[in-house]
Parts: C-alpha cells; structure tokens; sequence
C-alpha cells in the first residue's frame, strides 16, 4: 500500500473541506460577525495549508487504488476533516472544549445530528451555517464528491465509493464513476434548491430555508431552533417530509425516475421502503390519536418518516408517545434509508435480504433436498451477497450491543446514571445516524449530559455506522497495512 498515495488523497478531501469553511465566512460578514468571520478565515486557512502539505508531499500514479487504499482513505479522511472540522467552533470560542466540538462536528460530517448545543438559535449565523454545511457535505459523501470534482486526484473513484457509499454496492449511472459522481450530485443539488425555494416562500427567512434544506437533503437534521421544526408552520413540515422521503430514497433511482416515473415502483427496495413508512405511519397515528396526543397525522407522519431516515428532525417530543410506540421507535432506528440515499442504519434492502434468506432455510429445513435461491422482488440475490449481509448484521449488532455494554459502564462510572433505555438509545442512534435517542436522550433533550468518555465513543460509533463499519473497522488490522 501506497502511504504516499493515502497522504495525497486525505489531503484533497482535507482541503475540500477547507475551502468550504468560506461560505460560512461570507455568511458571517453579510450579518455583521466580523470578529466571528475573522476566526473562521483562520481556521480555513489552517485546514487549507494542512490538505495542502498532504498534497504536495504525497504522490499520485496512474494505478488504479486498490480495494485496500479505498477502504484506509476512506476511514483516515473521515477522521482528519472531523478533527479539522472542530475548528470553527474553536476558533469562534462556541465550543470551547475539544471533545464537544469533535462530537459536533461528527454528528455533522456522519448526518447523524445529535447534538451538545443548548440552543441553536443563539449561535452566530455563520457557524449555524458551518453546522448545517458539514451534514451536506458528508450526505452524499465529501469523498464522492472529491471524485467528481477533482479529476487531478489522479486514482480510481470506484474504490473510494465502495468503501463509502452507504449501501451494499454503489449503482452506477454510467461507464465512468465520476460521471455518475456528477450526476448524483446534480439530483443532489437539484433538490436542495427546490427544498429551499418551497421553504422560503412558507414562514422561513432565507437562511433558514437554505439550513434546513442542507440538513435535511443529507438527512442530518441540523436545526437553528431548539424547537426543532416544531418551530415552524405546519406548510414547512410537509414540505420537510417530502424531502426527507425523497432523500432517504436512492439517487441513483431518483435519477433514471427523471426519464421514467415508473422506476419507483419498480424498484423492490423503494416498495419496501415506502411500506415501512406507510405502516408505522398508521401504527403511530392509531396510537397518538388513542391517547389525543398532539396533531396526530401530522407528528405521527413526521416522526416515522424523520426516524425512518435518519434525519432526526422533530415536531412532536415522541418521549412521552406510549411505550408501545417508542419501542417501534427504538426499533426504526436500526432501518434506515434505501441503499444509495444520504441515510444511514442497515437499510431495508439488507433487511429484505436478511428476512428472504430466512425463509429460504426454512424452506431447506422441511425439504433437505430442495435447490432454493434468495430472491427480493423478482431478482435473484447472489449467495456472496446473501452471506455479506448476514455478516454485515451480525457485525451491526455485535458493535451495537458492545457498544451499549461499553457506553453503560462509562456513564455508571461518571456518575452520569444513565438507564438502559437511555444508554440503548443513544448507541443505536448514534450508529445508525439518527440523532435523538429516547429519555435523556430524547428529542426535548440533547447529548451534553454525556460524560467526555460517552462523547468520543459515540462519536466513534457515527463515524463507524456512516462508513458502513468496515473501512474503519478495518484501519485495526494488521492485514489492511501489509505491503
């Protein structure tokens, strides 16, 4: 493995996300923030000169990257644009601690959205900005987008997206990746701009309308309320639900549905993807109206298709829904978005495969001589793909369940007391990129009780769960390093 190779690379992503950090610059000097605009140039311009010197003193060739220098790029790059991502927050003073303002940033770059901020209102325009933009960057990854935008990279994008691309495999549009890489981003794009005109013209002022678009077309969930959209007109969450459906779905499917409406329904994962929606939607409508809690269709609406995607976003403190339905909650937050889509969790399409592959052993047990193959809709499931998922589960949930004996031991030893519920809670949504867990947790608190150890974990877990575990995962082992 090409170390030269890693350096120049990571040093791309690093100064991409350098360059970035001017619009929030631009955003502090249109409201006035000079003394804020000053620190974040400040921070750019150390994160510009670090993704610089990686570039300059690493090496390129014309070799494609290996499925091994994918994978350590991926893992490496997400870690170095977190730790760089903190600077703004530092620099400005909002964050003063480092392990909060690496939480934060994490929580952005990974679209999981939870939080250690009181209040977002009372932030400066600028680094609501910052936060909002780190979560679009990190929906259809900084990486892919490197890709697209930076032919001078001089190696393969294939590698890259497979080590990143939240999914089994990434659905390629056209022969060359980095052709498809655009495309993606302009549906991407395409969206934001729609989403943001649709809010502007409701109750929302145009930054707030561009924050909300950015964060829910990476299905962050980023807010500049503390209200989160409840804070807002009952126009705005429609228009935020519909976006956050079309941005849990696959862009790629978004894509050739331009040309042909008929892809949705063609497509076996988005059937099921949908479906998940329209039942627990149901459920939680039945339930909330039983116990008249709050406009029941549209929190009910809200809430599924928010948790579904791993948006995080809230208009209702589903907290003190029935236990019935926070166990369904608890339960949507290891789904997620369709494969290809900015969410984050196991997706149904794992899921489907997961459930098909069990009837098929079924099947195999009452008839030991019978040939059966794994399908999902109409398509065969190839049996290495069949076994991947099942490993993939098995690995989500062994990390989950660590993860949570790991988070209770720290919180017991703190002296933070959290329950299990809490604990359960805070480990599957910060895994699977969701943001608001339940109890202390939940969406009327936030993450700052979490003692420092609890944050570096959980912040460890978004950046696990967002990669799709095995790029970071495998940056442990002996074998990923051997020349």
């Amino acid at each position: 493995m090409s170390r030269y190779r890693l350096l120049r690379v990571i040093g791309a992503v690093v100064g991409a996300s350098g360059l970035a950090m001017f619009a929030p610059v631009v955003t502090a000097l249109i409201y006035g923030e000079y003394g804020d605009a000053l620190q974040i140039t400040l921070a750019a311009t150390v994160t510009i000169a670090a993704g610089t010197a990686g570039w300059r003193y690493g090496r390129s060739d014309d070799t494609q990257l290996t499925a091994r220098e994918g994978f350590a790029i991926v893992g490496l790059s997400w870690i170095a644009m977190t730790f760089f991502g903190t600077l703004p927050y530092l620099f400005t003073g909002e964050i003063t601690s480092l392990t909060d303002a690496f939480f934060e940033t994490a929580a952005g770059f990974t679209t999981t959205g939870a939080s250690i901020v009181p209040d977002p209102g009372e932030l400066p325009k600028g680094i609501l900005l910052w936060r909002a933009l780190t979560q679009w960057m990190g929906g259809m990854g900084i990486i892919v987008l490197s890709v697209a935008i930076l032919p001078m990279l001089g190696v393969g994008g294939v590698e890259l997206a497979k080590a990143e691309s939240p999914g089994p495999t990434p659905d390629r549009l056209t022969p060359r990746f980095r052709e498809t890489a655009k495309r993606l981003w302009l549906v991407y794009v395409g969206f934001t701009v729609a989403e943001t005109i649709l809010l502007w013209v409701g109750d929302m002022t145009l930054f707030e309308a561009i924050a909300h678009s950015l964060t829910t077309m990476s299905t962050g969930g980023f807010g500049t309320d503390v209200r989160s959209m409840a804070a807002f007109s009952s126009y705005a969450q429609w228009v935020v639900i519909m976006f956050m459906f079309l941005a849990g779905s696959s862009f790629a499917l978004h894509f050739r549905a331009l040309a042909r409406p008929k892809e949705y329904l063609r497509n076996t994962e988005f059937r099921l993807y949908g479906g998940i929606i329209a039942v627990t939607s149901l459920v939680a409508i039945i339930g909330t109206w039983a116990h008249e809690i709050g406009d029941v269709v549209r929190d009910s609406v809200f809430t599924m298709v928010s948790i579904v995607t791993t948006t995080g976003y809230a208009t209702a403190d589903f907290g003190i829904w029935p236990a019935s339905l926070q166990i369904m909650i608890f339960g949507l937050m290891f789904v997620g978005g369709m494969a290809g889509s900015t969410g984050g969790s196991m997706k149904p399409y794992r899921l489907g495969v997961l459930y098909q592959a069990s009837k098929t052993d079924l099947r195999k047990v009452i008839h030991p001589k019978g040939i059966f193959v794994v399908r999902l809709g109409r398509d065969v499931v190839p049996d290495k793909i069949v076994k991947s998922v099942q490993s993939f589960f098995l690995l989500y949930m062994f990390i989950f369940m660590t993860g949570t004996l790991a988070f209770g031991i720290i919180t017991d030893i703190s002296g933070a007391g959290f329950d299990l519920v809490s604990s359960a809670s805070a480990v599957a949504s910060s895994f699977g990129n969701v943001g608001p867990g339940l109890a202390a947790v939940g969406p009327s608190s936030n993450y700052v009780l979490v003692p420092g150890l609890g944050k570096w974990l959980l912040s460890f877990l978004m950046i696990v769960g967002r990669l799709e575990i095995f790029p970071v995962v495998l940056l442990f082992t002996r074998e990923l390093w051997r020349r």
